[in-house]
């Protein structure tokens, strides 16, 4: 039986430059860094033979993030034209005690914004912004 969410997994160009967003600036704990050369196989699991990796473990709460900077083969970058309405997962959501707090904090480090916080529903403020690939985060206040 499922039970739970156990993790989301991104596909980053640069992980250093992810790390310092998702560390450094967002406050995920770093668990740790695998380092998966062809030998250990990863490429059967995610479908992509002899490929190589840098993973790294993060955890904010009880979930973890999984990003994964792939060496061999370099992933495609997001299409410059791809909406939240596009198929596939388009958000990464964010729990937040004062988005308009974070809003400040986060556009003060120069994190780009689709808007500011807003009352999305009574009680409800959410904040859509940008991660360094160009993946959407939120935040949200309940």
């Amino acid at each position: 039986m499922i039970r739970s969410l156990d993790h989301a997994a991104l596909s980053v160009s640069n992980l250093d430059r992810s790390l310092a967003f998702y560390r450094d600036l967002l406050g995920f704990e770093l668990v740790r860094i695998i380092e998966c050369p062809p030998a250990m196989r990863l490429g059967d699991v995610v479908g992509l033979p002899g490929c190589s990796a840098r993973i790294a473990h993060l955890v904010l709460g009880e979930t973890m993030l999984e990003l994964f900077e792939y060496q061999d083969p370099r992933g495609r970058p997001l299409p410059a034209d791809r909406t939240q309405a596009d198929h596939g997962f388009t958000h990464i959501g964010l729990r937040s005690t004062d988005t308009r707090a974070d809003f400040q904090r986060l556009s003060g480090s120069g994190v780009p914004f689709v808007h500011e916080p807003l009352e999305f529903r009574p009680g409800v403020w959410i904040a859509y912004f940008r991660g360094p690939d160009g993946e959407v985060c939120e935040l949200r206040q309940i």
